[in-house]
């Protein structure tokens, strides 16, 4: 594509280096310093400065809210009863499968029926 803008490459920077980039800022280094000397765009700077205050780490893991948390338990465990809804399905449709065709169930289909 011509004349379009190059993307940067994205960066990985390390806790210990948004530590030290934090502290910086706590001791009276101004953001536009910081932006300009590291280049880092300043809604990093803040997302950094708002983790750090908030949990101490920058770990999203550690910085998600109360809701974030319950929305992804309850995505967990809708996942998992979907999981035995289908499982049970199987089980009823294969059920009526052999009752539909006539056959008389044989000892060990009823044994196997009888495990669940």
């Amino acid at each position: 594509m011509t004349g379009s803008i190059p993307r940067k490459e994205r960066r990985v920077f390390t806790p210990e280096f948004k530590s030290q980039i934090v502290h910086l800022y706590q001791n009276g280094k101004r953001k536009c310093d910081i932006l300009r000397e590291y280049d880092l765009c300043a809604p990093l700077l803040d997302k950094w400065i708002k983790q750090n205050e908030s949990t101490g780490s920058f770990t999203e893991k550690d910085n998600r809210t109360d809701e974030e948390n319950e929305l992804i338990e309850l995505r967990k465990r809708n996942k998992q009863l979907e999981m035995e809804n289908d499982i049970l399905k199987q089980a009823a449709s294969a059920k009526e499968h052999e009752t539909c065709s006539g056959r008389r169930p044989t000892m060990k289909s009823q044994q196997r029926n009888n495990r669940y």
